[in-house]
């Protein structure tokens, strides 16, 4: 049985540490890309708080479609370049959204989501897949976030 879980008043460096060592434990082993995302969408639901959504959209054809995660039903295929998302998709760069409403071409999916961070998943300069990370909360996500999620992302990126 798995019971990867954060301590309670874990600093945010700590906890995205660990978050990436349970992902490393997870997927070391699995070859199934979608079972290693399955597995990794779980742990961040544990891991994160105050997160209404949190998974992958896995990259085919030049769109974002929809894969593993734990949250509400999502959209299921984003073009690159459309919404925080696809620019993360298109441009290989982290998008850290203090405000989802200020965002250009935001895409709600869930009108409850107020901040957003997306990390892309690269391999051999390519897009594979965005990590995305939503949250209630405006300004949920810092520079902590997004370089302990750019950490797991690239853990990720021989994986899935």
């Amino acid at each position: 049985m798995y019971d990867f879980r954060p301590a309670p008043g874990t600093s945010k460096p700590e906890l995205h540490r660990q978050l990436v060592d349970a992902a490393d434990a997870l997927t070391a082993d699995e070859r199934d890309p979608v079972a290693n995302m399955a597995n990794v969408a779980a742990l961040m639901g544990e891991f994160l708080d105050r997160v209404n959504w949190a998974g992958f959209y896995r990259a085919v054809g030049g769109e974002l479609v929809l894969g593993p995660f734990v949250g509400r039903p999502a959209c299921i295929r984003i073009p690159f370049g459309t919404g925080v998302c696809g620019a993360a998709a298109r441009d290989r760069a982290t998008q850290l959204v203090p405000d989802v409403h200020a965002f250009p071409g935001h895409i709600a999916c869930d009108g409850a989501t107020r901040s957003e961070l997306v990390v892309p998943v690269v391999r051999e300069g390519e897009t594979i897949a965005v990590i995305d990370l939503d949250s209630p909360d405006l300004a949920r996500f810092d520079e902590d976030d997004a370089a302990g999620i750019e950490r797991l992302a690239e853990l990720l990126s021989t994986r899935i």
